[in-house]
C-alpha cells in the first residue's frame, strides 16, 4: 500500500497538500441557492414524490433565470465562468432539496450530460445545446448504459454510421434520469468498427423528438421516486454530422471525463444528506423516551452518532482536496473513484444507522430518514458500481490480476 501512495503522490503537484479554501463568495452562493430551493422548490417535494415526476421545464427555469444551471461553464453560451469549487457548493446546496430525484436530475443537467459538451463541444452544438440547457429552456439526459450494459461502459452496443452528412443511429439505453422529460440526450455511440473499445465510440448531441426516437417505458424505482427514469429506442434516428461532440472515436475517453465530474457532484450531495441525517436523529432521540431515560442517553447511540459523524468529516476533507485538484487541472481519476466508492458506502452506512436508531417511526414516509434510506441506495450502484470503483482502484494499486508488475 506504502507503494500505491507513493505512485498517486506522485501523479499530483504540492496543490494535494492542500484543502479547498471556502470564500465567502462560494457561501453566498450556496446558502442564496439553499434560500430558493426553500421557497421554491421543497414546498411541492412531497406532491412530486407521490406523482413519482416534477415539471423538470419548470424547475430548470427557475434555476437557469438564478444562473444555477452553468457556474462552471463559459461565459458566451450564458454561464458564469466560475471555477468547479462553485459548482460544488451549488451541489452541496441541491442536497437540501426535500426529494433526491430532483436534486439528481439537476445534477444530470449540470454535471453529467453537459461536462464533455463544455469541453470539448465545437461552436455549433454549444450554441444549439448547451446555451439553452444552461438557460433552463432545455432538459438534458446522458445515454451510457443499455440493457446488457451498466457499468461495462466499452461494451455499449448502440451504432451510428454516417449517411450523406448525417448520423443514423440505432440502439437503445436504459436506466436515463430525465427520460421522459428531456429535450436532447448526449449519447454515448458506436461510431465505427475499431476492435479497441476505446477507440470505437463517440459522444453525440440527439434530439429526442427526432424522428425514431421514442420512450419505451418509465422505470418504477425502489427511491428517487420524484425523478423520470426511461427507457428509450432509437431506430433510424438521423442527426447532422455536426452535432458530434469532439472528435470522433474519443467518446469513451470523454465519458471518463464526465464520470470524474459525476462521481465528485455524488458525494458532494452526500454529505449534506448525512449531516442532516445525523442531525434529525439526535433531535428525534434527545426527546424520544424508552425505559425511563431519552434513547440519546443510551452510550450506543450518542457513541454510533459520533462515530459516523468523523467519518462524515475525513470524507468532506477528501472531498475538498479533490476538488481542489480538479480545480488545478490535475487528473484525479483514483481520488475521484475513492471519493465515489466511500460517499455511496458512508451513505448507505449513515442511513441505515439512524432509521434503526429511529425505530418504528423511521420505517414511515413521514420522515426524511426514510426517504434518504431508499434514494441513497443508488449511490453504490449508478454512476459505476462500487465494484466498478473497486476494480479501477486496483489498476492504480498494480493488484488486478494480470497488472502485477
Amino acid at each position: 500500500m506504502l507503494g500505491f501512495a507513493r505512485r498517486l503522490l506522485s501523479r499530483t503537484n504540492l496543490s494535494s497538500a492542500r484543502s479547498l479554501i471556502i470564500t465567502p463568495e462560494h457561501d453566498a452562493l450556496r446558502e442564496n441557492l439553499i434560500k430558493l430551493i426553500q421557497k421554491e422548490i421543497n414546498p411541492r417535494c412531497a406532491q412530486w414524490e407521490k406523482d413519482e415526476i416534477f415539471p423538470a421545464h419548470e424547475v430548470f427555469k427557475l434555476l437557469g433565470d438564478n444562473g444555477y444551471l452553468g457556474i462552471s461553464k463559459p461565459t458566451e453560451y450564458g454561464g458564469l465562468g466560475l471555477d468547479y469549487s462553485f459548482e460544488i457548493m451549488a451541489a452541496e446546496a441541491y442536497a437540501h432539496i426535500d426529494s433526491g430525484g430532483v436534486s439528481m436530475a439537476v445534477g444530470v443537467q449540470c454535471d453529467m450530460a453537459t461536462p464533455a459538451l463544455a469541453k470539448f463541444g465545437s461552436h455549433y452544438v454549444k450554441e444549439n445545446f448547451l446555451a439553452p440547457t444552461i438557460a433552463g429552456d432545455y432538459v438534458a439526459c446522458l445515454g451510457v448504459s443499455e440493457v446488457g450494459s451498466g457499468s461495462d461502459v466499452s461494451s455499449i452496443r448502440s451504432k451510428a454510421h454516417v449517411d450523406g452528412n448525417e448520423w443514423v443511429i440505432n440502439g437503445g439505453k436504459m436506466w436515463t434520469t430525465n427520460g421522459t422529460q428531456a429535450d436532447w440526450m448526449c449519447m454515448l455511440v458506436n461510431t465505427n468498427d475499431n476492435p479497441n473499445p476505446h477507440k470505437s465510440k463517440s459522444l453525440i448531441c440527439v434530439p429526442m423528438k427526432s424522428k425514431g426516437v421514442s420512450v419505451h417505458r418509465k422505470i418504477s424505482k425502489m427511491g428517487m421516486h420524484s425523478s423520470d427514469t426511461a427507457e428509450i429506442t432509437m431506430e433510424n434516428v438521423r442527426v447532422p454530422l455536426d452535432n458530434l461532440i469532439g472528435e470522433e472515436g474519443r467518446g469513451f475517453q470523454q465519458q471518463m471525463n464526465q464520470f470524474q465530474n459525476e462521481r465528485i457532484y455524488a458525494a458532494a450531495g452526500a454529505l449534506p444528506a448525512m449531516d442532516r441525517a445525523i442531525q434529525e436523529t439526535i433531535e428525534y432521540c434527545a426527546q424520544r423516551k424508552a425505559f425511563g431515560k431519552s434513547i440519546l442517553d443510551n452510550q450506543y447511540v450518542h457513541y454510533r452518532l459520533a462515530e459516523l459523524q468523523t467519518e462524515i468529516e475525513c470524507l468532506r476533507a477528501m472531498l475538498y482536496q479533490c476538488v481542489d485538484q480538479h480545480v488545478a487541472g490535475e487528473d484525479i481519476t483514483p481520488q475521484a473513484t475513492m471519493l465515489k466508492l466511500k460517499s455511496g458506502r458512508l451513505v448507505r452506512e449513515v442511513a441505515d444507522s439512524c432509521l434503526q436508531i429511529w425505530g418504528g417511526m423511521g420505517y414511515t414516509d413521514d420522515v426524511f430518514i426514510s426517504r434518504m434510506f431508499r434514494d441513497t441506495r443508488l449511490m453504490s450502484i449508478g454512476g459505476g458500481a462500487d465494484e466498478v470503483m473497486l476494480n479501477i482502484i486496483c489498476k492504480f494499486m498494480g493488484t488486478e490480476p494480470g497488472s502485477r508488475r
